[in-house]
């Protein structure tokens, strides 16, 4: 996987500047806020799952669990 949470991160600032454009007129403001609503739901998945993989992280670093759940392991190609 290629993006990274700094992804995110720009995505949402570009959302906002669109949100922000005042020439945004009634249906192309409607659509913008639509996809705004759905950039956060899915951004807020994202996090949350970055959440969970700190937490494991953190857990075995501390030898809380002795390796991280293999969900959380990386996929390593051959």
């Amino acid at each position: 996987m290629k993006n990274k949470m700094m992804d995110l991160h720009n995505h949402l600032f570009a959302q906002l500047e669109r949100l922000s454009d005042e020439d945004l007129k009634e249906e192309a403001l409607s659509q913008e806020l639509k996809r705004a609503d759905a950039v956060a739901k899915v951004s807020m998945t994202i996090v949350k799952n970055a959440e969970v993989c700190l937490k494991a992280e953190r857990m075995r670093t501390e030898r809380l669990i002795e390796k991280s759940p293999e969900m959380l392991e990386a996929k390593r190609d051959g």
